[in-house]
Order: C-alpha cells, then structure tokens, then sequence
C-alpha cells in the first residue's frame, strides 16, 4: 500500500514560498534522493505548473539539477485540476472523485507519493488520505506566503527529527 507524505521547505513562521528561500547543495540532494524512490507525486494545478520546469532541459544547470530533472521526469505524476485539458509527459489528469482516485492509488501502489501544494494538502488532509508530514525548516522569518498548514492543523503526533544540513531541521508528523 502507497503513503501519501506532504513535506515541504517552510520558514520559521510557518510559510512555504519556493520564490522566497530554497534548499542549499545537502538539501538539494537529499531531495534529489527523495525523487528517485518515490513512486510519484500529486499535485495541484499551480505547484504542477511551476514543477514543469524540469520537463525541459536548460543549458544553465549544473549536474545535480539534472539528476532531480532526470528522476522527476521518471515518476509518475497526477494533477488535480478542473481548469487544465491536458497534462505533461508521465502524468495523468484527475478532475472528478479525488478521494476515490487517491484511495484507489494507494491500495494499487507501493511506496512513497509525495503531495505538492498546501491547499492540496489541505484537501487531502480533510479526507484522512496524508499519512505523513514532512516540515523542512529554515531559519527564515517571511511574514507571508502561503501557510505550510492551509487550516487548521489537524491532531498530529512527532514520529521523528533530523538535521539535514547545517541549517535545516526535518520534522516528521503523522496522524494522532
């Protein structure tokens, strides 16, 4: 059975905002390890749109950017999403019964799907479909953005802690 896990790079203050602070070199590849074991990911329309960067190869990147391209493009991907037509290579369009869709992944699948998106998440959260969260913090303070939680938080209890590089800190969360 497939475990969906929500993680994501979020400032002291709770936000999440890819355009504001990024991993450094050890994050990168931790998360580049990350890609290449996880059986896909899910995604809202807006982070699936940004996360289409990588279907494309850019001339500037140096070599571990291309090892995440490389094992990005190698998942499987599903996009949720009532406004698109159509999806990027391996990825499928999910726009009708989300909680029937995800259960059926998660009973036919092994391993890890990642969810992308705080409001997805949220969604997800609300079904009882996340079975873990993953808070990559970053000794940032932003004051805005989107919140890692989209609501309120739902009964969480600590399953772990790890440092992942000199300034980032993972806590991993599951469902009390």
């Amino acid at each position: 059975m497939a475990k969906l896990v929500f993680g994501m790079n979020q400032s002291l203050d709770g936000y999440v905002d890819h355009t504001a602070f990024g991993p450094g070199p050890v994050l990168f590849r931790h998360f580049i390890e990350q890609a290449r074991e996880q059986v896909g990911s899910i995604y809202g329309r807006n982070l699936y749109e940004i996360m289409r960067y990588w279907d494309e190869d850019h001339h500037e990147w140096d070599e571990p950017e291309r090892e995440f391209a490389d094992a990005w493009r190698r998942q499987r991907k599903w996009v949720v999403s009532h406004t698109l037509n159509s999806v990027g290579p391996s990825a499928s369009l999910i726009v009708d019964d989300l909680e029937g869709e995800i259960r059926r992944l998660k009973t036919e699948l092994t391993g890890e799907i990642e969810v992308g998106g705080p409001n997805l998440a949220r969604t997800l959260t609300r079904l009882g479909l996340i079975d873990e969260y993953r808070i990559y913090l970053h000794p940032v303070v932003l004051g805005r953005g989107n919140p890692y939680f989209a609501e309120a938080r739902p009964p969480l209890r600590l399953a772990g802690s790890d440092q992942i590089d000199e300034n980032v800190i993972r806590l991993t969360y599951v469902p009390d």
